[in-house]
């Protein structure tokens, strides 16, 4: 059976395990079902997942046009304490910046290799930690707005770690952790304006499962600007990677904006 499409990264349901769509504009695939299948795929092109031109993809699914210029790409996504749309000032588009940043966000403790301080959307939990193939997350603090939840995330790098080792986490090579118990430990850690918030913030331990039939020792990471066309076996899922038989390892959400044919 073949696909045709843009890919963009994977929609997730939560479940024991977690189930994985690839969805396209004329249908999806359920991804869990094709685990031991063969499964290949070719790059036919690029579709800009803003303006929808055939234009060379630059960054997040963008064309470099639509990265400088989109709403959706400022820096503020990246490091949201630089977000000003609570004090009315625009960065590119004030309507959209109102809409994303003036709502609850939660700055979080995860563990998907080492543990990791972040910064989501509430509307985004759990989907932000399975994106990150975390194991097991907890909120920290549950704030009104984008930037509390940045200059909170900024006080607690100091301490804690804001990146992942992608492939200690494929390789499901996770550092145990008591994550309630380091939640304890930050709230003396907090920045003043968001310290009252950790007291009515519940304290709850997430924990998630993937569809991985086996993880791989080795990692081989496929870059689909090089090396256009892959097969191969399908072996497991998790975060945005596909993990295939022969340690090779497919970041979807890299390749968002890329059209491509599938076949299963």
């Amino acid at each position: 059976m073949q696909y045709q499409g843009v890919l963009t990264k994977m929609q997730t349901e939560p479940g024991n395990p977690i189930q994985y769509y690839l969805v396209f504009n004329d249908g999806f695939i359920h991804m869990n079902q094709l685990l031991g299948q063969p499964f290949s795929i070719n790059v036919t092109g690029y579709q800009c997942l803003s303006c929808g031109k055939s234009k060379k993809i630059w960054r997040q699914g963008f064309c470099y046009d639509c990265f400088y210029s989109r709403p959706e790409a400022g820096d503020w996504i990246m490091r949201p304490e630089l977000s000003t749309a609570h004090l009315g000032i625009a960065d590119r588009d004030l309507d959209y910046e109102s809409r994303v940043q003036l709502q609850p966000h939660v700055v979080y403790l995860a563990a998907s290799s080492d543990m990791k301080v972040g910064v989501t959307r509430k509307t985004q939990v759990p989907t932000r930690w399975i994106d990150q193939g975390a194991s097991c997350a907890t909120p920290l603090i549950e704030v009104p707005n984008r930037y509390l939840a940045g200059i909170t995330e900024v006080a607690l790098k100091q301490y804690f770690s804001d990146k992942i080792n992608w492939k200690k986490m494929l390789m499901n090579n996770i550092t145990p952790f008591d994550l309630l118990a380091k939640r304890h430990e930050t709230k003396n850690l907090l920045p003043d304006e968001a310290a009252p918030f950790f007291d009515t913030t519940p304290e709850v331990l997430y924990t998630l499962d993937y569809p991985v039939l086996h993880y791989p020792a080795k990692i081989n990471s496929l870059n689909l600007s090089n090396t256009p066309r892959y097969s191969g076996t399908l072996v497991g899922i998790k975060g945005q990677y596909l993990i295939f038989e022969d340690g090779t390892v497919l970041n979807v959400r890299s390749y968002e904006g890329f059209t491509v044919n599938i076949e299963i």
